[in-house]
């Protein structure tokens, strides 16, 4: 452990440098007229960010302005350096690097065609321009199935800039609007006027030449020959790790050539941004690889004809009028794990399975001219009709006009997309681990309605399976914010920030205005220039949010109390009170929100009891807990036998065998943390007196946690190994719940446990202990509330044998329609 720690050390110390060094230079002024551009991560001076530096750089009204460009590698692109070596104007730093975080921290101007790293928090007075990478036609962002947690960083860079840039409508409404969630909450303004990227296109007769020789000094021997452009887009699993597909493609270029005139024509490859760094070490790609620092859009200028696959090239090429064929053996297998905007038929031309089908085409189409068949032209004039419209060659200057000269009239420029008519409402949902707060979040997300709200989810990115998977059940209309990356700010006021916390004083986070602005630049950092009616902290547990949270601007915020908060601080777990001290944090933070919602009206009375010394009693209030009853009995349809079925041994645990039997014994379930608040100890020792009596009973126990251990030595010490089980942590306990006859809680203490309204959607009859919000958890008429102690709970156990405890009756529809309306006034809103 000691040498592992050893080896990671220095490249700790770099990123704690890193860090140090951007926190300074976000200290410091910003350096006026100074422009940054970055495109891909810095893989060369490329796309709309050049094309956008070079009229920058044009422009005699514009000569005051500094340009910074970030680059991956300065030898690898020292071409663009050389270019401008004799320009005082023009600097290059490398990505990553000190000096590529001074820029960041301190441009005027920041262009991006993707996005700047997590540690990126756009600064007051700073303009940032996206400018994206092109109109795509493979599905992007929620259009994807799971897509939301992938563009946490993508979101959190759009909400940040002042202008996003779109090539066309569809751009703006489908992929802005729809697939990144803007609407509601993007409070920027969206240029669409072309892409100034295409402007470099249009060539004449010596920048063609120009373009001709500069692939020619990179190696690729072209003579007069027309150029056949091969672009496929990336394979693979993530971005970051792309398929090394590059021997297939040589197979198919191979088979390209086969079926052309190689004296007319010549086939070039032009892979994407992050697999050129695959193929450029390969020799035998020499002859035909496009040199990833030249410019995609001069090199379509002087392409004849594109082939690609799902690459939004295409809809660049689509300016030139010239053919466009699509090969893609993959189609299938492609369209149903990432998905299409367009069907094969709407392309600009035939899309093949096959390189034979595609060097064929190839021939028929120069035994016309080289010309678009009439076959499909109609199609290719329909979508150049939808999605060049702009483009004329002056996309650059249009967007020059709007961002640094101020221009507005006249231009297709859109700022209404936070104005939806709906009141916006951000909830921290907290760890998303798999317990009663999370269950009660997602089921919340799941009723409110979101034709009257935007809602947005925030909690902290997790590589946790089980983590991701509740992420996962996230409503489909609602954003979420991830949280990626850090804090910003000097390790000096870092370590002021939790020795403020250690010494109580967390409280003090707004007022202190070294550590008011750090957290301030944390929620910027976080959520940009968004802006929320309604902030709520769901979980209600973790200081270090609420702290964050009361750092939104101006809104109503509300906080969750789902526990006898008093009691939770004072648990102890192996003889310590490990809450205590971020509890009392917490409630220092009270009187800083204008709403403490307890989950039931006893609850609310009880911690408003309890909490005196910290808020004032008005603003402690309730809202009851929502259910998600379609999924529990979705779930509870689930196959036991299937789910926890082990392939390695070929057998099912032993708790799940015994339920799978058919057999006449009772079964009594509980579903709750292994913690001493929830006190299963109890329960064991009542089943074991009841178990006595009646031998035809066992006992399920649901979950796991810090008293797993106690419980497995109480359970043996009462000779109860074959009738009382402990399942550990499930994904699904509404399976094992349905095949129970009985639900028991033995809890010293709950707000509105969530268990219990699920065993009321599954109809179990119920045995609970009486505890001080009881009264709220259960509809009149359901279940048995019994004293809180051993032989309280024996005598439930032993009336539900008798049949005294009656099955439950519960209408989760009207009960889900008041909790929600409870929810709209608890934070403040109408529940209209």
């Amino acid at each position: 452990m000691r040498l592992s720690r050893l080896k990671r050390l220095p490249s700790r110390v770099k990123r704690a440098a890193r860090f140090e060094i951007h926190a300074y230079w976000r200290r410091r002024p910003l350096v006026v007229g100074s422009v940054l551009y970055e495109s891909f991560s810095g893989n060369g001076m490329l796309d709309n960010p050049e094309a956008i530096f070079r009229e920058l750089l044009a422009a005699p009204d514009l000569s005051h302005l500094t340009h910074i460009w970030a680059l991956s590698d300065l030898h690898q692109y020292r071409a663009a350096v050389e270019e401008f070596a004799n320009d005082p104007r023009v600097t290059f730093v490398r990505y990553g690097s000190a000096a590529y975080y001074r820029a960041l921290a301190t441009s005027q101007y920041l262009v991006n065609n993707a996005t700047f790293p997590p540690d990126f928090g756009k600064r007051p007075g700073q303009v940032y321009l996206n400018t994206w990478h092109g109109t795509p036609l493979k599905r992007m962002g929620y259009d994807i199935d799971d897509g939301a947690l992938a563009t946490a960083n993508i979101v959190r860079n759009f909400v940040a800039a002042d202008y996003l840039l779109a090539a066309n409508a569809f751009m703006a409404d489908q992929m802005y609007e729809s697939a990144y969630k803007l609407t509601g909450i993007y409070r920027g303004t969206i240029v669409e006027e072309g892409y100034p990227r295409i402007d470099r296109q249009f060539l004449d007769d010596a920048g063609r030449a120009a373009a001709l020789e500069r692939l020619h000094r990179a190696g690729v021997p072209l003579g007069d020959r027309k150029v056949i452009l091969y672009a496929p887009t990336w394979k693979g699993a993530s971005f970051g790790r792309p398929t090394d597909d590059l021997d297939e493609i040589l197979e198919h270029i191979a088979t390209i050539e086969a079926h052309i005139d190689t004296s007319r024509y010549v086939v070039l490859l032009k892979t994407h941004q992050i697999v050129h760094s695959l193929a450029k070490h390969r020799p035998e790609l020499k002859r035909m690889l496009v040199p990833n620092e030249i410019p995609t859009n001069i090199v379509l200028g002087v392409t004849d004809t594109l082939i690609t696959d799902y690459s939004s090239i295409f809809f660049d090429f689509l300016q030139t009028g010239r053919p466009i064929l699509f090969f893609t053996p993959d189609l299938a297998d492609y369209v149903g794990t990432r998905g299409l905007y367009f069907e094969p038929e709407e392309w600009p031309g035939p899309a093949h399975a096959s390189a034979r089908e595609i060097g064929e085409e190839l021939a028929r189409i120069a035994a016309d001219g080289d010309r678009v068949p009439a076959a499909w032209g109609e199609r290719y004039v329909a979508m150049q009709r939808r999605f060049t419209p702009h483009e004329d060659g002056d996309a650059a200057a249009r967007v020059v006009d709007i961002v640094f000269r101020g221009v507005r009239e006249g231009y297709r420029t859109r700022t209404d997309l936070a104005d939806d008519g709906r009141a916006s409402i951000l909830l921290y949902l907290g760890g998303m681990r798999p317990n009663g707060i999370t269950t009660s979040a997602l089921n919340l997300l799941n009723n409110i309605d979101h034709t009257r709200y935007d809602v947005s989810a925030f909690f902290a990115q997790s590589r946790s399976q089980a983590t991701i998977a509740k992420q996962q059940q996230v409503h489909p209309a609602v954003r979420q914010f991830p949280r990626v990356g850090g804090m910003n700010g000097a390790k000096v006021r870092q370590l002021a920030r939790h020795l403020h916390y250690r010494r109580g004083r967390i409280a003090d986070h707004g007022v202190v205005p070294s550590q008011n602005k750090l957290w301030d630049d944390e929620w910027n950092r976080c959520f940009g220039d968004s802006r929320f009616d309604y902030v709520v902290d769901f979980s209600g547990y973790g200081p270090f949010w609420a702290a964050l949270l009361l750092h939104s601007p101006p809104a109503e915020r509300s906080i969750w109390l789902h526990n006898d908060l008093a009691a939770d601080a004072h648990r102890e777990v192996g003889g310590e009170k490990r809450m205590l001290h971020s509890l009392t944090q917490l409630f220092s933070l009270y009187p800083q929100f204008d709403h403490l919602v307890s989950v039931s009206p006893t609850l609310a009375e009880i911690n408003r009891e309890a909490l005196a010394e910290y808020a004032e009693p008005g603003t402690f209030v309730a809202a009851l807990n929502t259910v998600d009853a379609d999924h529990i009995l979705e779930n509870a349809k689930a196959d036991l036998h299937k789910i926890t079925f082990d392939e390695e041994t070929g057998t099912v645990p032993d708790w799940a065998e015994a339920l799978l039997a058919d057999d006449d014994v009772t079964t009594f379930v509980n579903v709750g943390r292994l913690s001493p608040e929830k006190n299963q100890s109890r329960l064991v020792r009542a089943f074991a007196e009841v178990h006595a009596v009646h031998p035809a009973t066992r006992l399920v126990i649901v979950g796991s946690g810090p008293l797993e251990g106690d419980l497995l030595k109480l359970i043996a010490s009462l000779n109860l190994e074959g009738s009382v089980f402990l399942t550990g942590m499930q994904r699904n306990p509404h399976a094992i719940m349905a095949r129970a006859d009985c639900f028991v809680l033995s809890s010293d203490y709950e707000g509105q446990p969530m268990v219990i309204l699920e065993a009321l959607v599954l109809g179990l009859p119920i045995v609970t202990v009486e505890f001080a919000s009881a009264k709220n958890a259960l509809p009149a008429g359901s279940g048995l509330v019994v004293p809180q102690s051993d032989r309280g709970v024996a005598d439930g156990l032993e009336a539900f044998l008798r049949g005294d405890v009656p099955a439950s009756a519960f209408d989760y529809a009207a009960y889900n329609r008041k909790a929600t309306s409870q929810f709209y006034l608890a934070i403040g809103a109408s529940s209209s």
